[in-house]
């Protein structure tokens, strides 16, 4: 990790397309101004972690409904089933 000091209004430089300025000073909190790319994404570390989080959840769910090699999915199939020489009753409203 490389700790620097900086001054109000001071600034420093990463990968020449990211500067993070000093831009105020209130008691113990130090207000930071970032200006990055669009294309990078700029969080919170709290907010990263919730994310990640988040994101790991969905990869675990989906996990429990991937099809299967015999072509059989692990959800119920939710289409009507035809039966030979007949066609789905048409829904209601009710």
């Amino acid at each position: 990790m490389l700790i620097l000091s900086r001054k109000l209004g001071e600034s420093i430089v990463i990968d020449g397309r990211i500067t993070v300025k000093i831009v105020r000073l209130e008691g113990e909190i130090v207000k930071l101004g970032i200006d990055a790319p669009i294309e990078v994404p700029v969080h919170r570390q709290e907010v990263y972690d919730e994310i990640q989080r988040n994101n790991q959840e969905a990869l675990a769910g989906e996990a429990a409904n991937v099809p299967t090699l015999s072509g059989k999915s692990s959800a119920p199939s939710t289409r009507p089933q035809l039966q030979q020489g007949k066609a789905p009753m048409p829904r209601t409203r009710g």
